[in-house]
């Protein structure tokens, strides 16, 4: 079976009755089992996903069948399905079932998409490289020596490889854009509060955002318009109103464009990635769109003071683990604290330890003042500063990340290094607003760069429309 760019190409051929859902499902299925040195996938839901396929079979032929059918999804493993395993990739959630299906799955399911597998992951969302996976690396599908990007790594390796048309990954700090750009596929982070976290398994409450990746900007857009609104479960969304957003992909007029300056003079910026920006800038211009440069004095202190705040929340959020409850626990225990402490450094891995302790101690009495609330403080001025500029400016466009994908090992032994890949991604978690990732292009070594755009906050359908465009810019 051919491979799928697009759902409108799926449903022409649903429409044609070339393929149905089950041999759809099929063929992903066989491609899976084909492509296992990736790691991508952790488990496939063949079962439920094939009996999902034939449902659906039915309602395309009643003329009954809803947005999404046909579209078959991969789940990264911190959405829970009821009734399907879901572990954040670390041993203290083996064997764990969940006993009821998160917000996002339930409106997928409604609108009769497949879910066909749980992919892979950073454990508990920790990481930039998926390499902090307890059940081993996945491989970038386009050179198996190179990361996939982290933490949403399989969820992207899974889109970029054809084992699924598109996937659900997390986003806290990049974690959707910056494997999307890795990996030569789209994928969005919404507005904080656009899309419910209930049925997600946190690592920081303020940050996280559940999005698309995609091949094309329309499917996301699609996606989103299905998962996202108000939700009785979580208490900060927003109750605006879903646009149609994949119907709103046309950019209208001449926009105002910034670019932060301090992003594109970085000496850390790959040169590959700095001509394509300068290309895409120029192009926009000859367009008639008002491109400008903008300082952002801020930049060295979006990453620190990301993770910060984020080890604080994780700190908090994972104290749940404990090896009472559920999951994991140590057989080397003897009494309540020796549980406590083994279960907990016998089912952790080493980065989802080093945050924890790291958010402990900016908690702690005698440093709270010092590094969490000026933390805050922080988080505040970056915010005032980017709505400042979106004020001025329709949207902002940057590189979605410093540099290509890096082989692996590269950055493992400095977590400092690791932890500065998110130097570009972290902006819009830090100050709520959306962010989408668009592949444009590719660097000398032939691997693919990824263009950020920026938006205010609920300007998904402009964000959206003007990456639409900067992506088919070639």
């Amino acid at each position: 079976m051919k491979r799928y760019n697009s759902f409108s190409e799926v449903k022409n051929d649903l429409g044609a009755g070339t393929i149905t859902c089950v041999s759809l499902v099929d063929s992903y299925l066989s491609r899976i089992e084909e492509t296992k040195n990736l790691n991508a996938f952790l488990e496939t839901f063949s079962e439920s996903a094939r009996a999902k396929a034939a449902e659906v079979d039915q309602k395309i032929a009643a003329k009954t069948a809803g947005r999404l059918a046909g579209m078959v999804i991969a789940l990264k493993d911190n959405i829970c399905y009821k009734d399907h395993k879901v572990s954040a990739s670390s041993q203290i959630l083996g064997g764990f079932v969940s006993p009821y299906s998160s917000t996002v799955v339930e409106r997928l399911l409604a609108e009769d998409a497949i879910i066909i597998g749980r992919t892979n992951c950073d454990e508990f969302a920790m990481g930039s490289s998926n390499e902090n996976s307890s059940m081993g690396n996945v491989l970038n599908p386009l050179d198996t020596k190179r990361v996939p990007g982290g933490s949403s790594g399989g969820s992207a390796a899974a889109v970029a490889a054809h084992l699924c048309l598109a996937a659900l990954g997390t986003d806290t700090g990049g974690s959707i854009r910056q494997p999307a750009s890795f990996c030569g596929v789209v994928g969005m982070k919404p507005t904080y509060g656009r899309v419910s976290r209930w049925g997600i398994i946190a690592y920081a409450s303020s940050f996280d955002q559940v999005g698309p990746l995609t091949h094309t900007v329309e499917d996301a857009a699609l996606i989103l318009e299905v998962i996202a609104g108000n939700d009785e479960f979580d208490g900060t969304l927003s109750t605006k109103e879903v646009p149609a957003y994949s119907k709103e992909l046309a950019v209208a007029g001449k926009k105002r464009v910034a670019y932060l300056r301090d992003c594109l003079e970085s000496p850390g910026l790959d040169p590959d990635i700095r001509d394509r920006m300068n290309a895409i800038i120029e192009q926009l211009r000859s367009e008639g769109h008002t491109v400008e440069a903008v300082d952002f004095p801020y930049l060295d202190y979006l990453v620190p003071a990301y993770y910060i705040l984020t080890t604080a929340e994780a700190s908090s959020n994972l104290a749940r683990y404990d090896g009472i409850r559920y999951g994991y626990r140590s057989k080397n225990a003897h009494d309540l604290e020796s549980t406590y402490k083994k279960s907990r450094s016998e089912g952790f891995g080493p980065e989802v330890k080093r945050r924890i302790m790291l958010g402990t101690f900016v908690l702690s009495a005698g440093y709270y003042d010092a590094y969490y609330s000026k933390g805050q403080k922080v988080r505040r001025l970056l915010r005032d500063k980017t709505e400042e500029i979106l004020n001025a400016y329709d949207y902002i466009i940057l590189p979605s990340t410093p540099g290509t994908a890096f082989e692996f090992g590269a950055n493992s032994a400095d977590p400092i290094k690791m932890y500065l890949e998110d130097i570009f991604t972290v902006q819009a978690n830090l100050t709520g607003i959306p962010a989408i990732s668009v592949p444009a292009g590719k660097a000398k070594n032939g691997l693919p760069i990824g263009v950020q755009v920026m938006a205010r906050n609920f300007d998904e359908s402009g964000m959206m429309a003007f990456a639409d465009h900067v992506q088919k810019l070639g």
